[in-house]
């Protein structure tokens, strides 16, 4: 049982380690917000997040080739798995749930943990947040193999559910990451690549929804999308691979067919209805001149990749 005294001491620790971080920085000119005007405080706030994308910038070349390891993987069957607490984890949650209608991935390839489990989604389960146990237990339940890519995210860098997860997926040969916003963190020393984005002290101290949310946010969106890409899983700049599973979806394949080919409105359902509304066999069998059969077969020679099958197409 720990004493109060066990307990003062390890409060004193834990306030002396946050004193040290970046993000937990205060800022005496800010001291007075609160008295300012509403559209003063916007006005400063506004200015505070125009900084993010310059620190986001500094971190590229470590991005990049970031991406290039996950996407490898996962040419190999591997999966992107998102590991945090609190506003990290829900940003994990977030950017892994937008996948599949993105990109017609499978739920099960990119997958987001969230210390406490789906209720932290919508509750705030802090405590969850301080076990190194329950991220290895959360992730033993998925079985990781070499292939898989595990990202811990922390805006802190030491919160331990991501440091946890790091090191128990490391330990199985999985890809680590660790997504921080203070330099020199405990995640990116426990990962293969440590991403630090270092954006400052927030407007609200110790408020990482903030800057360092929207910081995670950024490059949560270059993880996944950039990886999507070299996947094969777009063709230019059109969502090739998106599941059409409402109204405005079915629309938007229509109009991506159309974009890609230049096809009449009658061509592009003749198209979706050879294939079953997959939008890059569509969009093959148009540009290729092949029927369905022949467009899904040379997809899966291409393993997706739409501008292989057509170099392959019988023209």
């Amino acid at each position: 049982m720990t004493s109060t005294a066990d307990a003062s001491s390890n409060y004193r620790g834990l306030r002396a380690e946050l004193e040290t971080l970046t993000t937990e920085a205060f800022r005496p000119e800010l001291a007075e917000i609160d008295q300012l005007a509403t559209l003063e405080i916007a006005k400063i706030m506004n200015g505070e997040d125009a900084t993010v994308p310059t620190a986001v910038a500094a971190q590229l070349p470590l991005i990049a080739a970031t991406i290039d390891d996950i996407a490898d993987r996962m040419s190999r069957g591997g999966r992107l798995i998102y590991t945090g607490a609190g506003t990290a984890g829900r940003l994990g949650v977030l950017d892994a749930s937008e996948c599949p209608p993105t990109f017609n991935t499978d739920p099960s390839e990119v997958v987001g943990l969230i210390a406490g489990g789906p209720t932290a989604m919508i509750t705030s389960i802090e405590g969850a947040e301080d076990s190194k146990e329950l991220a290895a237990q959360d992730l033993s339940g998925l079985g990781l193999t070499p292939d898989d890519t595990v990202v811990g995210i922390s805006a802190s860098g030491r919160t331990p559910y991501a440091v946890g997860a790091v090191e128990h997926a490391r330990a199985r040969g999985a890809l680590t990451i660790g997504l921080s916003c203070n330099a020199d963190s405990p995640l990116a020393a426990a990962a293969d690549h440590g991403l630090e984005v270092v954006v400052g002290p927030e407007l609200l101290t110790g408020s990482t929804r903030l800057k360092a949310g929207t910081a995670q946010k950024l490059v949560l969106n270059m993880l996944s999308t950039i990886t999507m890409i070299r996947l094969g899983k777009t063709y230019g700049n059109l969502m090739v691979d998106v599941r059409a599973s409402n109204e405005k979806l079915r629309a938007r394949s229509r109009r991506i067919v159309a974009l890609a080919t230049g096809a009449s409105d009658e061509e592009i359902e003749q198209a979706l209805t050879a294939t079953d509304g997959e939008v890059k066999n569509a969009i093959l069998t148009i540009l290729g001149g092949v029927d369905g059969p022949t467009a899904a077969h040379l997809l899966d020679e291409s393993k997706g990749h739409l501008r292989a099958a057509l170099a392959a197409a019988p023209h």
